[in-house]
């Protein structure tokens, strides 16, 4: 694969790469590059955390070797749980990820605690702290913190230590949701400060809910990669979808992050009197139909259940004796 097959498949449904020119010089000069993404342990696995797995997929293809850390000590200190809890949960994650399926043998998992405990790094936190503001690490967390409005002293330590992760992990590539953009821009300014390397960072998109508000453990409004298939359909066919819009539509979401990246190409089922069946080989072909209100909601919910489902076959059988906390 060239550099730019290899740079066009790195950036693919990302919202921002910076930068892009620093992503070039690095697959030019470095035969192995590493990437990594952070999950606190969480409970249930969902299409948000699918996003940045399927990118993680799409690095291994592209030559990275991947490291996917799975952050107890950042759970533990956005009051996620206790270690015991965590540990479990991040066991489930490990399973769901490699179900999902990433490559397990171009990929490392890393527990957190397994070196943010030791001096060395403990030091570089206390190094990170003197050449950051209270402000600064406040706006970091703003977008993951549990306390926006009355955060503890923990959650200002949280984007020091995902700052030094970057470092202590040998990472060239940081992934991650928007929402952790000004973590990332933190470490790309004081890394270097501390003699490391500045990262370079890729940022996904934020999925919306299924009905299309914030994305919610609490409100439910999410698939779980452990959704029958009956309930895939049934969660879709309620979602919010309106009638030719793109923004904002968690079902036409689905189709772009989800679907086509996994399929060549994706075939609409409709009765005869509706138009018959229709093939599309790229999202963009669907998005200009659906705006267009050549395609309805309806088929377009068919759809996405449909292929929604084959993508979450091989999880649902592989998780389906875990049991989560």
């Amino acid at each position: 694969m060239d550099i730019g097959s290899r740079v066009a498949l790195v950036t693919r449904n990302a919202l921002e790469i910076v930068t892009e020119e620093e992503l070039r010089e690095l697959l030019e000069t470095k035969e192995k590059p590493r990437a990594y993404v952070g999950y606190e342990p969480s409970g249930e696995i969902h299409l948000g955390h699918m996003m940045t797995v399927n990118k993680l997929m799409d690095l291994q293809q592209a030559g990275f070797e991947v490291v996917v850390l799975l952050a107890d000590v950042h759970a533990y200190l956005n009051e996620k749980g206790d270690f015991d809890q965590i540990a479990e949960i991040a066991e489930y994650n490990k399973k769901a990820f490699i179900a999902l399926g990433l490559d397990e043998s171009k990929a490392k998992f890393v527990l957190g605690s397994s070196y943010q405990l030791d001096k060395d790094y403990i030091l570089d936190v206390l190094k990170m702290a003197r050449i950051t503001t209270v402000n600064r690490a406040r706006r970091s967390m703003d977008e993951v913190s549990r306390r926006k409005e009355d955060p503890m002293v923990s959650q200002m330590i949280y984007p020091l230590m995902q700052a030094l992760d970057i470092a202590h992990l040998g990472v060239d590539l940081a992934v991650g949701g928007m929402d952790q953009r000004k973590i990332h821009m933190l470490a790309r300014e004081n890394l270097p400060r501390l003699g490391y390397t500045s990262p370079i960072c890729l940022h996904t998109p934020i999925l919306v809910g299924l009905d299309g508000q914030k994305m919610s453990s609490s409100k439910g409004n999410y698939i779980s990669v452990r959704d029958s298939a009956e309930d895939v359909e049934k969660k879709i066919r309620k979602a919010f979808c309106p009638a030719k819009q793109l923004e904002d539509n968690p079902v036409i979401q689905i189709m772009q992050y989800h679907v086509f990246p996994r399929f060549e190409s994706v075939v609409i089922e409709r009765d005869e009197k509706y138009g018959g069946d229709v093939e599309y080989r790229s999202f963009e072909e669907l998005a200009s139909d659906y705006a267009a209100g050549k395609l309805h909601p309806a088929d377009l919910k068919k759809a996405a259940a449909k292929y929604l489902n084959k993508l979450l076959e091989n999880p649902r059988k592989k998780l389906a004796t875990e049991v989560v906390l």
